[in-house]
């Protein structure tokens, strides 16, 4: 088998279940435990394993509203824009985008009114910063 097909296979397992140990990994992606490590541990010094995290329905999730807001920027003002957005707490993720809006954003607050004012005070006001069309999530299908 070649390295890059043990590599995804290796992430293929992660992207399943990133709480799964070294001895999960191994079996299910038929390797041994040491080249397992080896692999998450050159994954992640190259920046292509950027972090763990829990997989969340939102709709379980007592007293919180997420949104996906596509932004607009202005060009100019584009790398200054995109710092400021990725210090506000309650943008919980942010990319770059080929599609309508330059940037989307996954926001999520208490409630809608606390979502509607992080996106009218926070990311409406930030310099530069000319759209944001938010889309609130409502039942997960998958």
């Amino acid at each position: 088998m070649s390295s890059e097909s043990t590599e995804r296979r290796i992430l293929s397992v992660l992207e399943e279940d990133a709480q799964a140990s070294y001895a999960e990994i191994a079996e299910r992606a038929d390797v041994s435990k040491p080249t397992v490590r080896k692999y998450i541990q050159k994954l992640e010094e190259e920046g292509v394993i950027v972090g763990y995290s829990a997989d969340i329905d939102p709709k379980k999730l007592a007293g919180q509203s997420i949104a996906l807001v596509g932004i607009d920027v202005a060009s100019e003002r584009y790398v200054e824009a995109t710092r400021q957005l990725k210090d506000i707490p309650a943008v919980e993720e942010l990319y770059t985008s080929s599609g309508d809006h330059m940037l989307m954003a996954e926001v999520r607050a208490l409630d809608g009114d606390s979502l509607a004012e992080v996106i009218e005070d926070k990311i409406l006001s930030l310099d530069g910063v000319t759209a944001a069309h938010p889309s609130f999530l409502q039942e997960r299908l998958k």
